[in-house]
């Protein structure tokens, strides 16, 4: 009985963080509703398969990449520049810190989103989007999805 008690205190004083992996038409609603179809000319397929290849619609996928810095998030939004990880980062031009790429809320990875693709070379940022949605009929990516 006091080892059940001792367990169930445990219990509660641990909490697991479980990935959330979105469904393509859930993402697709979310995406659709922060204004992403055709943001800065790219269409609500672009976005859905894009985080399709970067994350498999995982909020709390990381990669490590060889520089040392890491990938973070559905979108997977590198450290060195566009978010805060541990230390102060000079760059961190989202102003926001890594680990909030990594929420079920997704406000934070899209208004980093939407950034990276205005200040840079459009989404030409993601190697999954280039290699896999650039140039192709994305409309697929929400068929079904009840979007417009």
């Amino acid at each position: 009985m006091k080892a059940a008690g001792i367990l169930a205190l445990m219990g509660c004083l641990v909490t697991v963080v479980e990935p959330k992996i979105y469904t393509r038409c859930k993402l697709a609603k979310i995406f659709s509703r922060a204004s992403l179809d055709n943001y800065r000319g790219f269409s609500l397929g672009n976005w859905i398969c894009m985080a399709y290849y970067e994350s498999h619609y995982n909020t709390t996928a990381q990669t490590q990449l060889q520089d040392g810095s890491t990938d973070y998030g559905i979108f997977q939004i590198n450290s060195d520049t566009w978010c805060r990880n541990t230390k102060l980062q000079e760059k961190n031009r989202c102003h926001v810190a890594c680990s909030a790429l990594m929420t079920d809320d997704l406000t934070d990875a899209i208004i980093c989103a939407k950034k990276i693709v205005k200040e840079t070379d459009g989404m030409n940022y993601w190697q999954g989007w280039k290699k896999n949605c650039e140039g192709r009929d994305l409309s697929e990516w929400k068929k079904g999805c009840e979007v417009s």
